[in-house]
């Protein structure tokens, strides 16, 4: 088992985009559907695993290209310590005081660490000064629990 970072941060209209955050459904709609709905389903269906937006379930971030991961590890506590720095990187931009506070932080890379052990994965989202958005995730691979046919971005 080991653990991929990602990091997303951009205008959080683009994060309110859900369409092409959701991976698209199994199965194409049935034939005789609307065109519109069939089109839509080819955007999606080509745009999801391609898009750098943070997928709505977090196992998802799998299938995106392997260039999105920032950081690879096999132990927790060192993913949750890259979480840690992310969080120290940008505290500075947080949209609320209270998001600042040190102790949270610290909490928040204490409860990623205990998550990541136990084979969960991991977000957290962040206002940013307006209008930006913040998203970082860790997910844990080989297998992923929530997601376990996902295969491993890395190269084998």
């Amino acid at each position: 088992m080991h653990h991929h970072g990602y990091l997303w941060t951009d205008p959080k209209a683009r994060f309110d985009q859900e369409a092409l955050r959701r991976p698209p459904h199994p199965e194409p709609p049935p034939p005789g559907s609307r065109p519109e709905l069939i089109q839509r389903y080819h955007e999606v269906a080509a745009a999801f695993p391609t898009s750098d937006l943070p997928p709505l379930e977090t196992a998802y971030w799998l299938v995106k290209p392997h260039a999105l991961v920032r950081g690879t590890w096999d132990e927790a506590k060192d993913a949750a310590a890259w979480l840690g720095e992310r969080l120290a990187e940008f505290v500075p931009r947080f949209g609320s005081e209270v998001r600042r506070d040190a102790g949270q932080l610290d909490r928040h890379v204490t409860c990623a660490a205990e998550r990541l052990r136990s084979g969960a994965d991991v977000t957290l989202g962040f206002y940013l000064e307006r209008p930006s958005y913040l998203s970082l995730s860790l997910v844990t691979c080989s297998p992923n629990r929530d997601q376990p046919g996902l295969q491993c971005p890395l190269p084998s």
